[in-house]
């Protein structure tokens, strides 16, 4: 489990988190949603002990992350969204340089998930496409065989198909021994896959809920006009996509783009309805 507790961090004179607690548990494949500059990338640079922390705690297992011991390293993996490369080497090589510190190094499943994505992985990185290399990068973090998946922006510079099989890809690797944390902006690629979905703004945790808890508690209504008592409307071709309080316990389907600027635009209401 990856636990902050009370935990602050902060550039210079600029807060970025204040005294937040929030935690991660196997078997999930966590969103972890926000506008840019609230602080996404900088959560999980904590987490993997890239940050240290002002005040608080960060563990992953009971483990300091900051402290980087051995045992930390081998089990967790950060892919940030912009990674320098040597332009001369390939997936191939690059990722059995970086599989003699993973003990669960498959070149394996590196290649096998190669050719799901249809990437040369012989080809020099800097013969490729940047979204060839997000791929590439994608299935070298995979086969490292980590228990912690953190992925930055994934599915930045990815055209649609491969938006698609990242999201097949993904689903299918996570079990009750795994965590996975995607970190995005960009909500709508990361529909059907995420659960729970965790919501941060500057300073702030504003929703850490399952699917489940989310539409207990929030009604995602399609129809011909505009709710008044709407947390969030939103104009769709033949009406409207409603956000609304569930009074009355009827399930419904959720919309994550939906639910995004249901809590930026209710703040303190949506945080009440899920303390």
């Amino acid at each position: 489990m990856i636990e902050l507790k009370n935990l602050s961090f902060s550039y210079k004179n600029t807060s970025v988190f204040d005294n937040i607690s929030l935690s991660f548990e196997k078997g999930n494949i966590y969103g972890l949603l926000g506008e840019n500059g609230v602080g996404k990338t900088t959560l999980l640079k904590l987490v993997s002990g890239l940050q240290r922390p002002q005040s608080g705690i960060c563990e992953v297992d009971g483990i300091e992350s900051f402290k980087r011991a051995p045992s930390f390293l081998e089990n967790i993996v950060f892919l940030p969204d912009e990674v320098r490369l040597p332009s001369d080497t390939t997936p191939a090589k690059y990722v059995d340089e970086c599989g003699v510190f993973y003990r669960n190094y498959s070149r394996q499943t590196f290649l096998e998930l190669m050719h799901e994505l249809d990437v040369d992985p012989d080809k020099r990185f800097r013969e490729m496409s940047y979204g060839q290399v997000k791929k590439s990068l994608f299935c070298c973090a995979l086969s490292l065989g980590t228990q912690y998946v953190l992925l930055d922006e994934p599915t930045n510079g990815l055209d649609i198909p491969s938006k698609s099989d990242f999201r097949r890809i993904l689903s299918k690797r996570v079990d009750e021994n795994s965590c996975i944390i995607v970190s995005t902006h960009q909500v709508k690629d990361v529909e059907n896959l995420i659960d729970p979905i965790v919501i941060i703004s500057k300073n702030d945790v504003l929703l850490n809920a399952s699917v489940d808890q989310i539409t207990s508690r929030l009604f995602f209504e399609y129809g011909a006009a505009k709710r008044d008592d709407a947390l969030y409307s939103e104009a769709l071709p033949g009406g409207y996509m409603n956000v609304l309080r569930n009074d009355t316990g009827d399930e419904s389907l959720i919309n994550i783009e939906g639910l995004f600027n249901a809590v930026l635009k209710n703040q303190r209401v949506i945080k009440a309805m899920f303390e």
